[in-house]
């Protein structure tokens, strides 16, 4: 079968709770479809670089898919009419990464990255600013 990454962008008022129910329901209708979900991530919220039906912010989520191309389809459709969707976006790949997402290890980079300086002096930010 294909295999497929797909990210959709949920509302900011929802609560995380929320977007794990429709996570859960998507995943629902891939498998109606005889298809798989094999990994679940969550980038959390996050800022929009443009206003998105006035959101600022968005939680991200993406499904690493293993399903046929008509499962897909449905997804997207069930998401373009579904309210709290803001975006998705879906790319087929030739196999699936493992381990965590680039979004993943760029938020755990940046995490180690801003940890106090070893010599107990002020940390200097990109800029060489205090």
């Amino acid at each position: 079968m294909p295999l497929y990454e797909h990210v959709f962008l949920a509302r900011q008022d929802i609560s995380s709770g929320q977007v794990d129910e429709l996570v859960d329901q998507f995943k629902g209708i891939i498998s109606e479809h005889g298809g798989s979900v094999d990994k679940v991530e969550s980038w959390g919220l996050k800022s929009l670089q443009f206003r998105i039906k006035k959101n600022r912010k968005a939680h991200y989520t993406l499904l690493n898919v293993n399903a046929p191309a008509e499962a897909v389809h449905e997804l997207e459709r069930q998401q373009r009419i579904h309210e709290d969707v803001l975006r998705y976006m879906t790319v087929k790949v030739d196999e699936l990464e493992e381990g965590p997402s680039a979004m993943m290890r760029r938020d755990e980079r940046r995490d180690r990255d801003r940890g106090p300086r070893r010599d107990g002096g002020p940390r200097r930010d990109r800029g060489g600013q205090n």
